[in-house]
Formats: structure tokens, C-alpha cells, sequence
């Protein structure tokens, strides 16, 4: 899978570097999602939550043809995402 890093459509704040986005959708564990909104369906957009290699946890919101991951947006989880992220985790492994 292939990112694609041109002018991200976001500020690279120096929380995240696009590694640890990428090593997110690298997780066993990532959650994506097709919103049930017509808001980002009618654009194709998903979202993925996933922990980078150290262990952070990362919300992105995305679009792909298949071949090229192009990532819209990308912060730390909030306290809620991070309770479904691990309850999800905890389901597949029980």
C-alpha cells in the first residue's frame, strides 16, 4: 500500500509524522470504517484507527483508489475512540 504524501491537506503539526500514520493502517488490529453519512460517502472517504509501531494510537480520515492511500486528515484518538479501539481489540482476541 502506497501513500500519497504531496501536499497533505492537513498541518504535519509534529504530533504525528506520516510514518506513524502509515504504521497505523500497518496495524492487525486497524479499524476502518465507511461512514454511514452522505457527507463522506458521497467523496469516498474512510476512516481508520490504528496504533504506529511505538504505540500511539491515530484517527484518519482517508480516500483510496485501491492502490494509493491519500490521508485527509490525521490526529491522536480521543478518549472515546481509544475505548472502541480497545474494545474491538479485546472482542477478536477473546
Amino acid at each position: 500500500m502506497e501513500f500519497d504524501w504531496n501536499n497533505p491537506p492537513f498541518e504535519m503539526d509534529g504530533s504525528l509524522t506520516s510514518r506513524e500514520i502509515e504504521e497505523s493502517f500497518e496495524d492487525p488490529f486497524a479499524i476502518k470504517l465507511l461512514p454511514d453519512s452522505a457527507r463522506f460517502s458521497a467523496q469516498a472517504r474512510y476512516f481508520n484507527l490504528g496504533r504506529s509501531a511505538g504505540g500511539e494510537g491515530i484517527f484518519s480520515l482517508y480516500r483510496t483508489n485501491g492502490k494509493l492511500i491519500r490521508v485527509i486528515f490525521a490526529r491522536p484518538f480521543q478518549p472515546e475512540e481509544r475505548f472502541f479501539y480497545q474494545r474491538k481489540v479485546d472482542q477478536t482476541l477473546s
